[in-house]
């Protein structure tokens, strides 16, 4: 497959997909991106490793400002995901493996949590 189709197609999965797998697929580029960093830092590629970092920042930014705060867990959502973007910004300035994997552990546990949630609701219908 060339760059193109694959574009197409990803472009296409973004514009047909639920506000649940949006949710999902923004974790996932976080991870993406802060794995990416991980890597970037380990072959020294400094400004690699900042642009991928400013990546899963504007994530965390996107999925905090979107929280719904008539439910009653968004404070804690807001809590985690402040605490998230703050070890990335710390890891960014340092480009300390360790403060990224930090923040990457708590970005694995809030997608899996998502996708517990999106199977009981899909379970639910």
């Amino acid at each position: 497959m060339n760059q193109n189709t694959i574009n197409a197609y990803q472009r296409n999965a973004i514009l047909t997909a639920s506000p649940a797998e949006l949710t999902l697929m923004l974790y996932d580029g976080a991870i993406k991106f802060c794995n990416i960093a991980i890597v970037a830092i380990e072959k020294k590629d400094m400004e690699k490793a900042h642009v991928n970092l400013k990546k899963a920042q504007a994530i965390i930014s996107e999925l905090r400002v979107t929280l719904d705060h008539k439910y009653s867990v968004w404070e804690d959502f807001d809590r985690v995901y402040d605490y998230i973007y703050r070890r990335l910004v710390e890891g960014n300035m340092s480009k300390e493996i360790d403060v990224i994997e930090d923040a990457l552990k708590y970005i694995r546990e809030m997608r899996d949590t998502w996708k517990e949630v999106m199977k009981k609701a899909a379970g639910a219908k």
